[in-house]
């Protein structure tokens, strides 16, 4: 190919499949028990143990790369390639400023060159999904321009539908107040939280019970219709294996015939949502939110 298709680590791009198919990665930064690592998609810290030093009190902090280090990633690809970078939503972090910065300082060093950034208006999975239907275009021998195309047209098909096990984490982060992340935890409410047009989380229910929880994910799988004969389903979750094995068999209650695999939610999206978050994506019908 005489372009390179690269996506970065906070689509938590299960590892397996960046090595299937060679899919170069940026692995995002993050700071644990003041200690930096990269999100290399749980080479070098696994995912169990991650959350459970969060479990034990320690609280990681993400980061945002710099222009130098993008260009460290970027500089050896457009000295002998164009390249399609698949980026994570632009209204989750500032990170992609730093990307098209270094875009406009590399293409002023390598005229000839194409380097197009797509912003998937997604994070985690939802991108995965997305990358993987429009690589499967870039292995056909698609140019740069029609897989790009594919990605802008098809982006608001991704579909994330979450939740988390502990509110404190939402509180942490900012997410819901002091006093929401009380009564809720008393009450056991749980949030019904989703990605949205606009590329940012949005809250859109809450129920009582993990249980509930759940099944409200499954409905909202069901009522955006993911395409069997399309995509895979990705379940995933922050430590929280069993519950993610209900959640799968409950999805194929309402629709058998998914092929449904069950990944791990990484650092850098864990550390927002805390232990026990459980996520079902999929590609399906475009976001109404």
């Amino acid at each position: 190919m005489d372009y390179v298709f690269m996506m970065d680590s906070d689509s938590d791009l299960p590892f397996d499949l960046k090595e299937k198919y060679d899919i170069p990665v940026v692995y995002m930064p993050y700071a644990l028990d003041g200690k930096e690592y990269f999100d290399d998609l749980g080479q070098t810290l696994d995912h169990r143990s991650y959350y459970e030093r969060m479990r034990n009190g320690a609280v990681p902090v993400t980061s945002a790369l710099n222009e130098e280090t993008y260009m460290e990633y970027f500089e050896p690809i457009l000295k002998e390639k164009d390249l399609l970078f698949v980026a994570f939503s632009s209204k989750m972090s500032c990170t992609i400023q730093a990307v098209y910065a270094t875009r406009d300082r590399l293409l002023k060093k390598y005229p000839e060159r194409k380097f197009i950034v797509v912003d998937t208006l997604s994070i985690s999975t939802p991108v995965t999904l997305l990358a993987l239907k429009a690589h499967e275009l870039y292995r056909d021998g698609a140019p740069i321009e029609e897989v790009a195309e594919w990605l802008e047209k098809n982006k608001l098909r991704a579909q994330g539908w979450f939740t988390v096990d502990d509110l404190k984490y939402l509180k942490r982060g900012g997410r819901i107040s002091p006093t929401a992340a009380a009564f809720g935890s008393m009450l056991d409410i749980k949030p019904v939280i989703t990605e949205a047009r606009d590329g940012t989380l949005q809250s859109v229910d809450k129920v009582r019970g993990r249980r509930r929880a759940l099944n409200a994910l499954v409905d909202r799988m069901v009522e955006n219709e993911p395409d069997p004969a399309e995509s895979m389903v990705i379940i995933l979750h922050a430590d929280a294996p069993e519950d993610a094995r209900e959640l799968k068999e409950l999805a194929l209650k309402k629709i058998p015939d998914l092929q449904i695999r069950i990944d791990n939610i990484g650092p850098v999206i864990g550390a927002h949502c805390g232990p026990g978050t459980l996520a079902i994506t999929f590609l399906g019908k475009e976001r109404k939110i």
